[in-house]
């Protein structure tokens, strides 16, 4: 073939790919057909389809819709299907695992699965960036990593920022992304699970916000609609041992359940003693784990189990929520023997347990094995059904504790929730929520008693408790405690 022939089966080649290229930004779900042999279901497609045709793109969904995939193959699509060079994605999400881990692996799988059908993408990628030549194309990063400045560099026709679990990320990272893309064929995806009332991406799913918003409940997905989707992707998706799942771990009513499975930012209850937003921001993750120093006072709070009720037992070391430990036993002398054990391997300076009921007795025998060199710990029985020490504000103490200690620490976000496993902080959140309070005709802060909320719940609130007891300090203070043990040692 001579120098012409060869030019112009070139131009004839690159013609056919622009009419495919405009053919498939036309039909996002054909690309994804024909491109990477994949099955795009009906909300998949309304998503890609609204990112296709509005500026801004505001998804709140449940666990398991596939929300992550369907970013990855938009930031995919968004490349393919537009001119080379003249295309930018920028994507975050709250912390650089969520980055790294979960949307830009989807991306690398679409990369690997496109290439293995030779329908390879254009450039070449890593862990979280997309090069073609030298030019960045794609990247993700976390929103501590982004430079303000750098976003002024960022300047294309077609600029695609996909903001990924977005209840997470703050208000400053929206508003740089609406500053890059500012233009006609900019487009902007937010798109997560709806945790935050309080959030930035709450706001933009209002209605009457700029925002085409999309909601996905799990009752909306395919395995309970009988949507046809090929048979391998019928297990990738929620189904209904999930939601039975959280309906029995955490209950209908709560901010999980409303979350998680139906796809709808919880309400932020106006009675509650704790706002559910406020705790959330609780919850931020961090780089690296605080100083030794920040660490400390190092205590226990412990909620005995009563009538079948878990005695739970929570960690405090300075405002670090750490560690859990729970277990059911009616046996006086058993349950001693099991919070001995405890004391004795965390070794805290103190411990603050219920002494209400059976937790009175446990109490006494913990400070005698204390007396006798078992453990170093001050244990401090608390009743809360006492006056409160504040009775112009409060009628009884645990109405003080609830408020002074989970509604103070929460809204001054003081609480550092960042080492739970997802299951034990959703369990915190539902049980710290949930208490409503009310004002009496003295003006005074009534917290509504265990047993209305546990009405509510459907369970003991136990986990919040034994928290609220771990940040909670006696009056006095522990010299006062540690006064009467010596008094009692010398006696």
């Amino acid at each position: 073939m001579d120098a012409l022939a060869l030019a112009a089966a070139r131009l004839e080649e690159e013609g056919e790919r622009e009419q495919q290229a405009e053919a498939y930004a036309g039909q996002p779900g054909l690309w994804a057909q024909e491109k990477l042999g994949e099955h795009l279901w009906s909300k998949q497609i309304e998503i890609a389809e609204s990112v296709r045709d509005n500026r801004l793109t505001a998804v709140h969904s449940c666990h398991g819709s596939g929300k992550s995939f369907q970013a990855s193959r938009l930031v995919c699509w968004w490349l393919d299907t537009h001119p080379p060079g003249e295309a930018r994605v920028v994507t975050t999400a709250p912390t650089g695992d969520q980055v790294k881990a979960i949307l830009w692996s989807e991306i690398n799988g679409a990369w690997v699965k496109a290439e293995s059908r030779g329908t390879k993408f254009i450039g070449r990628i890593n862990e979280t960036d997309w090069k073609l030549g030298k030019q960045l194309v794609a990247f993700g990063r976390k929103p501590s990593d982004y430079n303000p400045h750098a976003f002024q560099g960022i300047h294309a026709k077609y600029v695609l920022v996909v903001i990924d679990e977005a209840c997470g990320v703050t208000k400053q990272f929206w508003t740089a992304a609406m500053s890059i893309a500012t233009g006609q064929h900019c487009r902007i995806l937010a798109i997560g699970n709806p945790d935050d009332p309080g959030s930035h991406f709450a706001r933009v799913c209002l209605p009457g916000s700029r925002w085409n918003t999309i909601h996905i409940s799990t009752f909306d997905t395919p395995n309970f609609t009988g949507e046809t989707v090929p048979d391998e992707l019928k297990p990738m998706l929620v189904g209904p041992d999930y939601v039975e799942e959280m309906r029995e771990e955490f209950g209908e009513s709560s901010p999980t359940y409303i979350s998680k499975v139906l796809g709808q930012f919880p309400d932020e209850a106006e009675d509650g003693v704790v706002r559910l937003s406020a705790v959330r921001a609780c919850h931020a993750e961090r780089e690296e784990k605080r100083p030794a120093e920040e660490q400390l006072p190092h205590e226990l709070g412990i909620d005995m189990g009563g009538g079948g009720d878990e005695t739970v037992v929570w960690e405090r070391r300075g405002m670090v929520v750490g560690r859990r430990w729970g277990f059911r036993e009616k046996d006086p002398v058993k349950a001693t023997a099991k919070l001995l054990e405890i004391i004795q391997q965390v070794k805290p300076t103190a411990v603050k347990i219920d002494s209400i009921g059976i937790g009175w007795g446990i109490a006494g025998n913990l400070r005698e094995k204390g007396l006798k060199g078992e453990h170093q710990a001050v244990i401090v029985p608390v009743n809360v059904s006492v006056k409160s020490q504040e009775p112009q504000k409060f009628p009884r103490l645990r109405s003080e504790i609830w408020w002074r200690v989970a509604r103070q620490l929460s809204e001054d976000h003081s609480w550092d929730l960042s080492e739970l496993a997802e299951k034990d902080r959703e369990q915190l959140v539902t049980q710290l929520t949930a208490p409503k309070y009310t004002i009496d005709s003295a003006g005074r802060t009534v917290v509504e008693p265990k047993e209305e909320t546990k009405k509510r719940l459907g369970r003991s609130p136990d986990d919040a408790d034994a928290l609220i007891l771990a940040f909670y300090s006696p009056p006095g203070g522990l010299d006062e405690q540690m006064a009467w043990l010596r008094e009692y040692a010398a006696a």
